[in-house]
């Protein structure tokens, strides 16, 4: 009997470098008209890669036309020893404790752990629409908060030096 083992999804490694360039870049999508779901530097993917890497959009577009498909095709083909552009723009944002499963869900709205705290997600979020796309980010990046502050442990007052307690 063959048994299957689920492997739990981790979602982002929460750092407050990572949670500051999330929650900017949802501020930066509410405050301009930048965003084109279909360019690859102003798309979901595109505007968290400017804020994390510092490229323009249209850097971010050039690059990903040296390869073929969009940011999920390129995640999907992503190969970190390539030496193309694109692929070092994904290790950039990897390098800041995203995953490529993080920058898939981002570009389709579509990771359910982050959808589950949206009130009213059930009736839908598109990817494409950028108030949806602004409402997810902020969603991510509070998750992200709260698994940041589940991993910060303080020492116990109890435990602390007498002059820290007065």
């Amino acid at each position: 009997m063959q048994q299957l083992y689920l492997k739990k999804r981790f979602m982002a490694k929460p750092t407050v470098t990572l949670i500051e360039a999330i929650r900017q870049t949802a501020r930066n999508l509410e405050l301009n008209d930048s965003y084109q779901w279909g360019h690859m530097g102003s798309c979901n993917c595109g505007h968290l890669a400017q804020q994390l890497t510092r490229l323009s959009g249209k850097e971010i577009h050039t690059r990903a036309m040296e390869k073929h498909g969009d940011w999920s095709e390129q995640l999907n083909d992503y190969c970190p020893d390539s030496g193309l552009l694109m692929d070092d723009l994904i290790s950039a944002m990897l390098e800041c404790g995203l995953d490529t499963r993080d920058l898939a869900h981002l570009e389709r709205l579509s990771d359910q752990e982050v959808l589950r705290t949206i009130p009213g997600y059930e009736k839908g979020l598109h990817h494409n629409v950028k108030s949806d796309v602004v409402r997810y980010m902020k969603a991510w990046a509070s998750l992200l908060e709260d698994k940041l502050s589940e991993n910060i442990k303080l020492p116990s007052l109890e435990s602390a030096p007498a002059e820290l307690t007065r």
